[in-house]
């Protein structure tokens, strides 16, 4: 494939990550003012945020931190440390914990689902504590789990000190950091993310229902989580789908629990009324075809490390030129996975994202014979170029 031709079929066909603010946007209101404290509007599949204020001001998360609790936990039950099923003892230091709870009894025995359905559901900081006690021994050890995830998930504006999200002054995070975890929950593990969208949980006798008013209000919506403390004023975060959009509002300090549940509905619909979002190829897709020498075979597939997705304005893909470039004289062995070109994408001769090309399979040196005739026709390649 020329270039030419791949910049024809990229322009069509290919997204990239881009900021909206990249583009000279016609008829687009500005997005609403809301009464919180900070917020963030992020789409799930590309991880662009079209919509903050105040998005990395560190603040206390309340019962939002037991999206990092929950989601610990379901990575331990993915990497086999804990099983489902598993018993979990509930300690005193569990049971008497204070505020909202799944009413586990001291010395009883809860499975790690049940544990886990209390804490997304009914909030429960008793389960929350049972079930850090059962992952790490103690809250302290789950407090440096869980900074060590907020490190893996560069969650730059977050710091952890309990499973449940009481107030201490050195627990906090942000609205762009719940939305990166939000967003880690919902790829990784769509089996557990189901439970985030179940409006009851029924447990020792008592029923409680879910907080997420969105749940009852909005059909599209599907989970995650609210918070709330004197300190945090009333928190949320919220995800929903609609025509294969999915995206994440986020809001913190808002004045009640209706005000968040409007305050977020408010990001939800700006989000899907002026933006789209579309995936045209996954990674690892071929693109082009690049020429190798001195190489065990003379091409090498060219493609992306990376999904190619885009989140922009509705009506400017069709504004979007895209070009391709391959680095001079490939020369084997290439490893899969090196980087062999560059694709950048132009609105008005305006570069707005480049994304590297890197090989798709490995190229081992060619023969002494290959090696040697190469090395000659690229001595006259260079005498004439």
């Amino acid at each position: 494939m020329n270039i030419t031709t791949f910049a024809k079929r990229l322009c069509l066909l290919v997204p990239l990550l881009l900021s909206p603010t990249a583009f000279a946007v016609e008829m687009m209101p500005a997005p609403p003012q809301l009464a919180a404290k900070s917020f963030v509007l992020m789409d799930a599949s590309s991880g662009e945020v079209l919509v903050e204020n105040n998005g990395d001001q560190r603040l206390p998360p309340a019962s939002l931190t037991k999206l990092m609790t929950a989601y610990i936990a379901t990575l331990e039950i993915r990497r086999g440390q804990i099983g489902e099923n598993d018993p979990v003892t509930v300690s005193e230091n569990a049971w008497r914990t204070g505020g909202s709870r799944m009413f586990i009894k001291v010395g009883s025995q809860v499975t790690v689902s049940d544990l886990l359905h209390g804490i997304i559901i009914q909030s429960g900081n008793d389960a929350s504590v049972a079930l850090a006690e059962h992952i790490a021994g103690s809250e302290d050890a789950f407090a440096d789990m869980m900074n060590k995830t907020v490190a893996d998930l560069r969650m730059t504006n977050s710091h952890f000190m309990n499973p449940t999200g009481l107030p201490n002054p050195e627990h906090y995070s942000s609205a762009h950091d719940m939305a990166l975890l939000a967003r880690a929950i919902i790829h990784e593990d769509p089996a557990h993310y189901a439970i985030y969208s179940q409006k009851e949980f029924f447990w020792n006798g008592i029923k409680q229902p879910n907080r997420n008013l969105l749940l009852w209000r909005d059909k599209t919506v599907d989970g995650l989580k609210t918070g709330h403390t004197d300190e945090a004023g009333y928190c949320m975060v919220s995800s929903a789908v609609r025509d294969g959009m999915r995206l994440i509002a986020v809001v913190f300090g808002t004045s009640s629990e209706v005000a968040r549940a409007a305050e977020t509905q408010k990001l939800l619909t700006y989000g899907f009324r002026f933006f789209e979002t579309q995936t045209f190829y996954q990674k690892g897709t071929e693109l082009a075809q690049a020429q190798v020498w001195k190489g065990s075979t003379n091409q090498v597939k060219a493609g992306l490390a990376q999904d190619l997705t885009m989140t922009l304005p509705k009506g400017q893909l069709k504004k979007l030129a895209a070009s391709m470039t391959m680095n001079p004289q490939l020369t084997a062995p290439i490893a899969k996975g090196d980087v062999i070109g560059k694709v950048e994408v132009k609105l008005d001769d305006k570069v707005v994202h480049s994304a590297d090309l890197i090989a798709l399979d490995a190229v081992e040196e060619g023969g002494i014979f290959r090696r040697i005739w190469d090395s000659i026709r690229l001595f006259f390649y260079g005498l004439f170029n």
